[in-house]
């Protein structure tokens, strides 16, 4: 019989933690890969053959169509209907607080899913936890009361948390993530950029990826400073912005 000893146990235990590590890096890295980023809080993620949106803004016209749409909240460069009909088919499920029922039902997209925040549920293969997304301090652009979200999705064992437009909020701390995308604001989302960069110590994603800067509130070497905020403590990826 092998008899193995404490060390020995340990060091394989060690081995196997450093190929899981390994294997959750590449995931991620792989993810990241397949994000396409259009500007405010809109991404592609291409997962095998599903194309996933989220907030869909300022679309390229040659747009795969869409397998899954999620909507955070009722803005328009968040909920915009001529963007969102350039990528639906009939097959297209689209997922949106239920605070926006009566915009997404104009929509008569056939699958419509209604979500408010806490929710957890699974679209299409994709496991998502519904979050909330709201001001604190400029309450009058995204009221808590309004019940927006952000979301979690589960994309071939990596967790992608999508923050919607948000400020630095409590439940932030409980959120498990692998890569988070937080707004950078300064108007209508977070005051700061270094409030941004404190919602991801809060977070503690392997990475953080800045978005909602740039356009409408904030400046584009803002994430630069993001970055600078982050040095050594959580990894930050800078996507360019697909045109």
């Amino acid at each position: 019989m092998l008899k193995l000893d404490i060390l020995s146990i340990l060091f394989i235990l060690f081995g196997l933690s450093a190929l899981a590590l390994a294997d959750s890096n590449l995931d991620i890295k792989e993810t990241i890969a397949k994000m396409h980023w259009f500007g405010q809080a809109s991404f592609r993620i291409d997962n095998n053959d599903k194309y996933i949106y989220i907030d869909p803004f300022d679309l390229p016209e040659d747009s795969p169509v869409a397998d899954i749409i999620f909507i955070t909240h009722g803005h328009g460069d968040h909920l915009s209907a001529d963007q969102i009909k350039k990528i639906i088919d009939k097959n297209t499920l689209i997922v949106g607080p239920a605070s926006e029922e009566e915009q997404l039902t104009a929509l008569e997209v056939p699958n419509l899913k209604l979500v408010k925040p806490f929710d957890t549920l699974e679209v299409k293969q994709i496991p998502v936890e519904v979050v909330p997304a709201y001001n604190i301090k400029k309450t009058k652009y995204h009221p808590r009361d309004n019940n927006w979200v952000g979301y979690i999705l589960t994309i071939n064992e990596t967790k992608v948390y999508h923050a919607g437009d948000t400020e630095r909020i409590p439940e932030m701390k409980k959120i498990n993530c692998d890569i988070a995308l937080i707004p950078l604001g300064q108007t209508y989302t977070m005051s700061s950029v270094k409030e941004a960069a404190e919602a991801i110590m809060d977070i503690k994603p392997k990475v953080a990826i800045p978005m909602h800067y740039g356009i409408y509130e904030g400046k584009s070497d803002d994430a630069d400073k993001f970055q600078s905020y982050l040095n050594e403590k959580i990894d930050v990826v800078l996507l360019e912005m697909n045109k």
